[in-house]
């Protein structure tokens, strides 16, 4: 699902299938509809972990109590509401891999708990004593400025670097616009598979259209 010739994609492109086989946490930076999600999940299926789970969580979706019992799971009682053991993400994802998508977004105790769990594949669920042990690869993406946040005092310095093993920085559309034709055929092609009808095409007013628009949604936009 990953589609692109320009220059700056074929590096990445080499990139991944050099660390493919890695454990090593990977971090995805670029804006928002750049295809970091369809990165992490290629890095997930052309790993030795490809059998086991890929899990993904998006830190920006919850708050930070709901995140923390989504990430390392509950026992029965921790809260009000929970009324039985629940086993957290990064326990499915075990053998597998964990996709955290929105990393910026994470508040100051949850990183806290990440960051241990990076350094030992340890943790305990909410309201537990049992330490859990867990064989996870984490792979975080986020479009923002991580370094401008740990100036703010927002993102710790630790953390990050945790984070930072293998950075890939994916470019916008518009700074790779040569593959903007590639997209369109690729579209088009699943249009027509997906309506059992004939081939679709773009006439090259519409085309140069498409090449001078600006896609602030990125790759997402044109989905």
């Amino acid at each position: 699902g990953v589609v692109g010739t320009h220059r700056r994609m074929r590096e990445i492109f080499d990139l991944v299938e050099m660390i493919k086989d890695s454990d090593s946490t990977v971090l995805l930076q670029g804006e928002s509809g750049t295809g970091k999600g369809l990165f992490a999940h290629a890095l997930h299926c052309l790993s030795p972990r490809e059998g086991h789970p890929f899990v993904k969580v998006s830190c920006a979706a919850l708050p930070e109590s709901l995140l923390e019992s989504e990430l390392f799971g509950h026992e029965k009682g921790a809260f009000t509401g929970a009324i039985k053991e629940r086993k957290g993400r990064f326990e499915l994802a075990d053998k597998g891999t964990i996709f955290l998508d929105e990393i910026g977004d994470l508040s100051p105790a949850v990183q806290v708990k990440l960051l241990r769990v990076l350094q030992e594949q340890q943790f305990e669920r909410l309201g537990g004593t049992e330490t859990l042990q867990v064989d996870v690869r984490v792979i975080a993406a986020t479009h923002r400025d991580l370094p401008a946040l740990m100036r703010e005092g927002l993102f710790r310095e630790d953390l990050y670097y945790r984070l930072n093993v293998i950075p890939i920085h994916i470019p916008p559309l518009r700074e790779r616009r040569t593959d903007i034709p590639l997209l369109v055929e690729f579209l088009l092609e699943r249009f027509a598979g997906k309506a059992k009808g004939k081939g679709l095409s773009v006439s090259p007013r519409a085309m140069s259209v498409l090449m001078d628009y600006r896609w602030p949604g990125n790759v997402r936009e044109n989905r």
